[in-house]
């Protein structure tokens, strides 16, 4: 696993203890990680506050501006189909990803990288993380048993 993808996976690590979705984020520029962010939709009762979200936010302010060309994110599970949407209007260059989401119909994220009706085009990698497929297997596994 990347140092990078350690440090994402410390993020989501971060939402367990927090009884989130267990999904990190962090985004890196010039080979130095600019922000992190993690789950905290539950917290700020707010159905947008995803990892990625957060991370983008964070970033944006600290460089003072919406654009984050020539950053990349490293996210635990591939990004939903909103911050697929955040993830090209932001710039991002690449995203690297852990494990997929097999609630999402398939290639639906390159998809929407890819579309024609997209002045920005987003590489998107995979990072095989077995750690972080299995922190969420194990989320929700608890929370199916809960009453």
């Amino acid at each position: 696993m990347s140092k990078f993808m350690s440090e994402a996976m410390k993020e989501a690590e971060k939402a367990l203890k927090e009884n989130e979705v267990p999904i990190g984020a962090v985004i890196v520029l010039d080979g130095k990680i600019i922000s992190r962010g993690h789950n905290k939709r539950e917290f700020l009762q707010n159905a947008i506050k995803h990892a990625e979200i957060i991370a983008i936010e964070k970033a944006c302010k600290k460089l003072g501006s919406w654009r984050l060309e020539n950053a990349e994110i490293y996210v635990t599970l591939e990004p939903c189909p909103m911050c697929a949407g955040a993830i090209a209007n932001a710039r991002i260059k690449k995203v690297i990803y852990a494990t997929e989401d097999t609630s999402c119909p398939d290639n639906l994220c390159e998809a929407i990288f890819n579309s024609n009706r997209l002045n920005h085009k987003v590489l998107f990698e995979k990072e095989e993380c077995e750690d972080a497929k299995v922190i969420l297997q194990q989320f929700f596994k608890a929370k199916r048993k809960q009453p």
